[in-house]
């Protein structure tokens, strides 16, 4: 596809605009009363113009995208996704003026499929999960239009060296304080792009941080890290967690960049996100969850081993868009979820 490089050049300039106009996400620190010497820092990706982490992953598509020439002024875009993904690419689809498909499971919150239509988007919703890549590649190939397939491209669209990605962001918050080389990097894996990019810049840089990915018990992430010949879940296992743990070892996730992983239950990352959102004074997604309660671990770790240092984790979106589902005690108890016990003592560890 041959596309016109005014219309291009354009396009480009829009997104790299929307860029300038917004200040980079906070970063929160939290001191912890139990474990002194090591203070918790939250990198709150809710604060981009689509609530998520996931608007630095959606922007970079666009841009990979538009300089390989696979979208034009009329192309029709299309990505499979759990939800956040699909919002923020519905966002950068409007401002160029096209149109976009977002192929979802059935089971996505339904304030995230709002969300996606609030931005312009269309939704096309699948029963089995599993589908999604087969349904994207599909109604790619009936309207002529391109898949972005965040599964594939995240790892290689982004800059790990350094340009503007949230590597570079962390570190340069981090600059003024007292230890501003944290002991621990803490983020999950849906494609597998940030944890990517995460560690391919620690290494790049030199820096003696290390990178955790906190990934649901029933993905298979973690297992793949433990033994490569993992590459699917059985057939059955999911987990309820939107946006972090996959069925399948998805070609952007990159074990060898990776220094720890740590299982989290769905419980545990539920009760996690209601003990930090007392804390907080605000709502904050499962995700965010799941990455606390592996913080908490390596800081009792660390403390028994008498370290002390930093840890950075991501506050990777609102909890809005979970009012329904991990906010409401009703959902939670249909779905046989105990999670009061992990918030009890979260809560606790939070001081």
């Amino acid at each position: 596809m041959s596309v016109d490089r005014a219309w291009l050049s354009e396009a480009v300039r829009r997104i790299e605009a929307d860029y300038n106009r917004s200040a980079d996400t906070h970063l929160i620190r939290l001191d912890l009363p139990r474990f002194p010497g090591i203070p918790l820092y939250l990198k709150d990706e809710s604060s981009h113009p689509t609530g998520s982490l996931k608007h630095r992953l959606a922007r970079s598509l666009f841009l990979y995208a538009l300089c390989n020439e696979w979208i034009g002024p009329d192309t029709v875009v299309i990505e499979a996704s759990s939800g956040s993904t699909a919002v923020s690419e519905a966002y950068f689809a409007r401002m160029l003026g096209l149109r976009f498909l977002a192929v979802v499971p059935a089971s996505t919150a339904a304030p995230k499929l709002d969300a996606i239509r609030f931005h312009g988007g269309e939704i096309h919703a699948v029963d089995d999960p599993r589908a999604v890549y087969d349904v994207a590649h599909r109604l790619a190939a009936e309207t002529g239009g391109h898949y972005l397939d965040q599964f594939t491209y995240a790892e290689r669209a982004t800059d790990w060296r350094g340009n503007n990605n949230i590597a570079e962001s962390i570190f340069a918050q981090m600059a003024e304080e007292e230890q501003p080389v944290p002991a621990w990097i803490v983020c999950g894996a849906g494609t597998g792009g940030t944890s990517a990019t995460i560690g391919r810049f620690l290494r790049y840089r030199r820096h003696a941080t290390q990178l955790c990915v906190a990934d649901p018990v029933a993905s298979v992430f973690h297992r793949h890290y433990a033994d490569r010949a993992v590459t699917t879940l059985d057939e059955g296992d999911a987990t309820c967690i939107e946006g972090i743990g996959r069925p399948r070892v998805e070609p952007s996730f990159v074990p060898g960049v990776i220094d720890r992983m740590i299982a989290v239950a769905d419980g545990e990352s539920i009760g996690a996100m209601r003990a930090l959102s007392a804390r907080l004074g605000r709502h904050v997604g499962g995700s965010t969850g799941t990455n606390l309660w592996a913080c908490l671990r390596l800081a009792g770790e660390m403390q028994a081993a008498g370290e002390t240092g930093g840890i950075v984790t991501l506050l990777c979106d609102g909890g809005d868009r979970y009012g329904c589902t991990y906010h409401c005690d009703d959902w939670l108890a249909a779905r046989g979820i105990a999670w009061q016990a992990a918030a009890e003592r979260m809560a606790t560890l939070l001081g």
